[in-house]
């Protein structure tokens, strides 16, 4: 599958990969198993064991869904040696994954603001608040963010600059025209040395540090969110496009989304896109009973 799989899915792959192992080792004391051992018992207990672990450094214990994930990777191994007939039966054919419908955050316009607004004099939270607007406003995972070159800038079929590349993760093409505040961090960083030796549009930072520095920038602008690098991407769907009415239509186009039902995920109703919706509604009542008024009055 290596040939198929970007290196970001393979890692998760080794990761669901190293579990299986572990859990053999554990429950069945051997460092290997035949395919035809396994069973519906089998799945049963490894799910077990993947809510019961407790990890060794400082990350959380794994929550449902990502008990989940791992199963469904392990599935689709399984699934392939059934095709190949290496083994006569399913194991999961009885097994149902059970995901949990978790709610996508985002920052409120005032939230995205007040991390807009904010200056720090410490180089690498000044940097890494820059990526993180940037993404806010192009909607530009962080993957895509970094490999960005003076290369993907173009003119668009507006005439004015856009962002033209292709999604890492999927290879749909990603066409964002440039706002304001993009273009004032391109601009911004068009002779940073970092950037200049990468050859990038922007100076580059490893994940793991942008959301660790990222949890300083929340406590210094008193966010109470979880906020992550992914966060951006949410936030540009949600406040920056949907709320000021961008047809999903067009969300889905700028995230590079194959499917719309892909983006209804992001697609957060807005507490103040409610009330405005709401406001004109009630308008148009009042606007009908004025009218009604008047012809009663003249008749």
């Amino acid at each position: 599958m290596v040939g198929k799989l970007k290196w970001d899915t393979q890692k998760n792959y080794f990761t669901t990969q190293g579990y299986i192992m572990d859990f053999i080792i554990t429950k069945y004391k051997v460092i290997d198993m035949y395919l035809e051992q396994l069973d519906y018992n089998f799945i049963l207990k490894f799910e077990k064991y993947l809510r019961s672990y407790v990890p060794t450094d400082h990350q959380k214990q794994m929550g449902n869904n990502t008990v989940m994930k791992h199963i469904e990777r392990f599935r689709k191994m399984i699934t392939l040696a059934y095709k190949q007939e290496w083994i006569v039966r399913d194991p999961f054919i009885n097994f149902q994954s059970k995901f949990e419908k978790v709610e996508r955050g985002f920052l409120t316009e005032k939230e995205l603001l007040t991390i807009e607004e904010k200056q720090f004099s410490i180089e690498r939270l000044e940097l890494v608040k820059d990526l993180f607007i940037f993404s806010c406003y192009t909607g530009l995972s962080y993957i895509d963010v970094m490999n960005l070159t003076k290369d993907h800038i173009n003119i668009g079929i507006d005439g004015n600059l856009w962002i033209i590349t292709q999604r890492r993760k999927t290879d749909n093409m990603v066409r964002v025209p440039i706002l304001p505040a993009v273009d004032t961090l391109i601009k911004k960083y068009e002779h940073h040395p970092r950037a200049q030796q990468r050859g990038t549009l922007l100076p580059n930072m490893s994940n793991q540090k942008l959301n660790a520095y990222l949890k300083e920038i929340a406590d210094l602008c008193h966010i109470k969110k979880n906020l992550t690098f992914h966060l951006a991407r949410h936030t540009f769907a949600t406040t920056v496009t949907l709320s000021n009415g961008v047809p999903i239509e067009t969300v889905s186009k700028l995230l590079g989304h194959s499917r719309i039902s892909t983006t209804q995920i992001y697609a957060k109703v807005i507490e103040r896109k409610v009330s405005d919706d709401m406001q004109v509604l009630r308008e148009k009542i009042n606007g009908q009973k004025v009218k009604s008024k008047d012809k009663k009055a003249s008749s």
